[in-house]
């Protein structure tokens, strides 16, 4: 009994930090109150991992309640860690890999999310609690401003230095974001790829994994071989010629089709 009163004592603690933590910057406040302030984190944390297992798809928001969560998640040092432990086993991978002496031996990474970060932005978005907005995303890429992701920009560098050929992939419209994520990519130390491929017109209208499938079949159709693929999208990973091995990123901000 005294257990009880102890564990809901520090539940109304907690909420009365995140009520007087919400009051003092105007933000919303999550659903979650006691006695279901302890259960938001669980529920969150089951939600994330049904999302990166992709057993949650076509979803448009982030629950309300896992503001928080999803905020200490990506800020808090944990994203970090993921990431750094995912391309830990990549290395690994890449490693046993020998490349030929032919230029074809080929890595495709997708870039926003993957190879430089958009947390900046989606923190405005309740980091994906809010609808996703097309033109303020698009005004967001336009200052060039997507710091880079430290241990994805290692891995990169590891392939090129390894003599793989780096390809960067993106549903970017070429367009309109075509010279300034050249210039964000530059600013951040991406030097070296191959090729960046954004969308054109040509494209418009396609899901994300009818028009990835179609680049990488006119890449294979080049020669390359495909050891990798990279991504935080599952569309990133799936449809037709994915490469020898695919390999996601978390991402539980937004879902893209």
């Amino acid at each position: 009994m005294i257990r009880t009163m102890m564990k809901r004592t520090q539940e109304l603690l907690v909420f009365l930090v995140l009520a007087m933590f919400y009051k003092a910057t105007g933000m919303k406040q999550p659903c979650c109150k006691p006695p279901q302030a302890a259960d938001c984190g669980s529920f969150c944390l089951s939600w994330r991992l049904a999302v990166e297992a992709n057993n949650v798809r076509g979803w448009r928001t982030v629950p309300t309640q896992c503001f928080l969560y999803l905020q200490t998640y990506m800020t808090g040092g944990q994203y970090d860690r993921d990431v750094e432990f995912i391309v830990g086993e990549i290395t690994s991978y890449v490693n046993g890999i020998v490349p030929s002496n032919d230029g074809k031996d080929a890595w495709i990474l997708d870039v926003d999310d993957t190879c430089i970060s958009n947390v900046y932005y989606y923190k405005g978005k309740r980091y994906g609690c809010d609808p996703y907005d097309p033109s303020a995303f698009r005004a967001w890429a336009m200052t060039g401003g997507c710091p880079a992701i430290p241990a994805m920009l290692g891995l990169f560098n590891k392939l090129v230095n390894s003599g793989f050929k780096v390809i960067l992939l993106t549903g970017r419209g070429e367009e309109t974001l075509g010279q300034v994520t050249i210039e964000n990519l530059h600013n951040q130390g991406f030097l070296g790829y191959e090729r960046l491929i954004l969308r054109t017109a040509a494209y418009k209208g396609q899901s994300a994994v009818e028009y990835k499938s179609a680049i990488r079949k006119k890449l294979v159709e080049e020669g390359y071989r495909i050891w990798g693929n990279i991504g935080d999208q599952w569309s990133d990973l799936h449809g037709d010629y994915v490469g020898n091995r695919t390999f996601k990123l978390p991402n539980p901000m937004y879902f893209v089709p």
